[in-house]
């Protein structure tokens, strides 16, 4: 097969092959599922932030026409979390709530109106408890616990020390040290949360129809939730809406749809409004930072002390992952020996932040990149050139064991750097307008499972006969990023037929073989090893019946325009479906199977579990602003990226993703922030009052894919869906530091603060 980028397929711009579906409104999201004798549920959300459940009576709601159930915490008194590790959740709050428009209980009902008025019948009497919304209060207050179990208010903490930072810092030439907050912010996917629980009373078998990211972790976690076999319950995910890390968990509406319908024996289905979808939030966690970095004279970095407290909100989640994912993400893209992380978790009565797109590296890129813009200045050299000086090169190993085995960062700095004019423009444009530039970098997919299992990360199968074609099985989800396209453009590309022929069976627990979903950038990466592995198989079976046909060894053979052919006489060659069928008379029927796990990082280090990754993506991003001195809006005059994806398996898709990217990082720097009143409820719980950006808020990008390939990858390819949106917040705020001196170490930065800093108001 073609190696090395010489591809027919692979790096092609091709249309998406769920696009018409889509476009023409055929494709089915959760919400748009209708089963045979279905039923509608709603949730009944606390009015209060933090209280004792005394009593629950939902008698008057039961006798309501067409209500056929009510549960509460009593029906569900298990505790759960996405990843086995410290389960504080429920379906529904028992005995306890922890935050304002927590479930409480929950109806179903012939429809939606009538489980909307029996809501209002439910009477719920609390003691109420005091409310923390503070993280930075919240653990050091002993005496109010938002769990009872837990002895303070601290869910996790991590420290990892590596090397002598404090050696380093007196070694260095400059040291520079800064304080910064990164702002509390929703998914803001389109679709809302759906589900629809089917339990069928004669198999015991119960069905879940959710719109979700991990669908083989869903299962998984459903099983404890509900303590029911793994082989008893099927997730099946429709498409999806978008989901950005948010719907990386069973959102509480899958399990309550299950428990109502596990009652009543029919499908019941529960949707979120846009409100509860802010109420269930698992979005970015907010962060108060300190950074202190060290640089010798010709501006290297000799050592980093991050510490770090994070608001948790009221439960686990993502936590402890997220934690020390922005630990991991400390030691790249630059050189940095010495390293100290110390970080905590801590739960306050907030809506629960979980898993958000580039998640952790939001937190360290606001860091790592202001300081490293602080520390040149202090040097007196372009922070162009500290950042050259420091970029990572191929075969660096960080001081955690992890190995970059391919990086064109320095070519992504250069590509940026060139075509804004970074350097010429830097400290010389008129007061108002600015130029900043940042780095970064993420991961394809981590090394570990998040659970305790040595199965493989990613498992294909294919089955090719005559009556279907090509039919690949893999579990992961698409979720609007195109990875149904790419996996499919793989196997075309090694079995030589058209992507558009071949059938992806995905999203289904009891079809597709086992995935560690779609998270951590891992999919195009991951699963491209195993359906590539799978197509690899599947390949070499059916070429051995081709080379009897052709007379030629099955390595003279090749695969392309649905012809296999001879490599010295292109001129023999036999359909690809002629070779099928000729299999499936002498043989039977033809499967291949695949399956990829990532290497395991030797060395021994705190979090060694949470952030070592394959291969990295890296990228680099320059903002050309101006800020209107009378009303404090910032202007984006140019916004230039360049990214190193390794092999871009479908460009325009790149393009696609990069571009999201810029547009999810430019929301929390100027606008997007979930806010609370002082009672703990949430001020924005809707897209008329939490603002993301538009078309109308989006500059011109100048995006470049960086030529590359990563030898480590099935196809070359690897990150580029998560890393650009950790860069664009720092971009802006060097940018605005050129254009009017002021260093913000906070977002969002609004118009308000402008004006502020710039002495216009109080």
């Amino acid at each position: 097969m073609r190696e090395n980028g010489d591809f027919k397929v692979v790096g092609k711009s091709v249309p998406r092959v769920d696009g018409v579906a889509k476009v023409r409104g055929k494709a089915q999201f959760t919400d748009d599922v209708v089963l045979p004798g279905m039923v509608y549920g709603k949730i009944k959300a606390s009015e209060i932030t933090h209280g004792r459940i005394k009593e629950i009576n939902f008698q008057r709601a039961l006798k309501l026409p067409g209500v056929l159930a009510v549960i509460t915490g009593e029906d569900s008194p298990k505790p759960y979390s996405v990843n086995d590790i410290l389960p504080t959740e429920y379906p529904l709050a028992f005995e306890k709530v922890c935050y304002h428009g927590e479930g409480v209980a929950a109806v179903a009902a012939l429809d939606e109106e009538t489980a909307e008025e029996a809501l209002a019948l439910i009477e719920v009497t609390y003691e109420e408890l005091p409310v923390l919304l503070d993280p930075l209060e919240a653990m050091k207050r002993d005496d109010i616990r938002i769990h009872d179990f837990a002895e303070n208010n601290t869910n996790h903490e991590a420290n990892q020390h590596i090397g002598d930072v404090d050696a380093s810092f007196e070694d260095s030439h400059v040291v520079v040290e800064n304080a910064f907050y990164s702002s509390y912010v929703q998914n803001g996917f389109l679709e809302p949360q759906s589900a629809i629980g089917d339990f069928d009373p004669g198999s015991g078998k119960l069905t879940i129809h959710h719109c979700n990211q991990l669908p083989h972790y869903m299962q998984r976690m459903v099983s404890r939730a509900l303590d029911m076999p793994m082989e008893k319950i099927r997730i099946v995910v429709p498409f999806v809406g978008g989901g950005f890390g948010g719907k990386s968990e069973a959102a509480p509406l899958s399990l309550v749809a299950a428990i109502l319908s596990r009652k009543l024996g029919r499908p019941v289905k529960i949707t979120y409004d846009r409100n509860e979808v802010f109420f269930q939030n698992k979005g970015r966690h907010p962060c108060h930072m300190n950074m202190k970095m060290g640089f010798d004279r010709e501006g290297r970095i000799t050592g980093v002390d991050f510490d770090n407290t994070m608001d948790g909100g009221a439960h686990s989640s993502w936590g402890f992952v997220v934690l020390w994912f922005i630990s991991a993400l400390t030691h790249l893209p630059y050189k940095i020996p010495n390293v100290r992380f110390q970080g905590r978790r801590v739960y306050t009565n907030k809506p629960t932040p979980g898993a958000q797109r580039c998640l952790g590296g939001v937190q360290v890129r606001l860091c790592v990149e202001s300081i490293i813009d602080q520390g040149a200045e202090k040097l007196g050299m372009s922070p162009y050139a500290v950042r050259m000086i420091n970029a990572v090169e191929n075969g660096y190993q960080t001081a955690t064991a992890v190995t970059v085995a391919h990086s064109e960062f320095k070519k992504c700095l250069e590509s940026v750097a060139t075509r804004s004019k970074y350097s010429e423009k830097l400290g010389k444009l008129p007061f108002g307008r600015g130029i900043g530039l940042s780095g970064g970098h993420y991961s394809s997919g981590g090394a570990y499972l998040f659970y305790p299992s040595f199965r493989a990360h990613s498992t294909a199968n294919i089955r090719v006969d005559t009556e279907a074609g090509v039919t690949v099985f893999v579990g992961a989800t698409d979720l609007g990023q195109g990875s149904s396209t790419v996996l499919t453009q793989m196997v075309a590309e090694v079995l030589g037929v058209d992507y558009r022929d071949i059938h992806l069976v995905c999203q289904d627990t009891m079809l597709a073989p086992m995935d560690n979903g779609t998270m951590d950038s891992r999919v195009t990466y991951g699963a491209g090893h195993a359906v590539k592995n799978a197509a690899m198989d599947t390949r070499d079976k059916l070429l051995e019946i081709a080379a009897v046909k052709l007379g030629f060894g099955a390595k003279q053979l090749d695969c392309a325009e649905g012809k296999i052919f001879s490599i010295y006489n292109p001129k023999k060659r036999m359909a690809f479906m002629e070779a099928v069928e000729a299999y499936q008379n002498s043989i039977g029927p033809l499967f291949g199977t695949g399956a990829y796990t990532p290497p395991q990082p030797v060395g021994e280090y705190p979090g060694k579990l949470i952030g070592p990754s394959p291969a990295f993506g890296f990228s680099a991003q320059v903002a050309e602003v101006e800020v209107d001195q009378d009303t404090g809006k910032i202007h984006i005059i140019k916004y230039y990226e360049a990214g190193d994806c390794g092999k871009a398996i479908n460009p325009v898709s790149v393009e696609g993703q990069v571009e999201g990217g810029i547009s999810m990082g430019l929301g929390q720097a100027f606008f997007e922030e979930m806010l609370v009143d002082e009672d703990g409820k949430m001020i924005n719980p809707n897209l008329h009052d939490y603002k993301i950006p538009t078309i109308m808020d989006m500059p011109e990008i100048d995006a470049e894919i960086v030529e590359s390939y990563d030898p480590t990858s099935a196809f070359g390819n690897k990150e580029v869906g998560e890393g650009p949106a950790g860069l664009v917040i720092p971009a802006i705020l060097n940018a605005l530091y050129d254009a009017i001196g002021v260093r913000f170490t906070e977002v969002p930065v609004t118009p308000e603060k402008i004006l502020r800093a710039l002495g216009k108001i109080d």
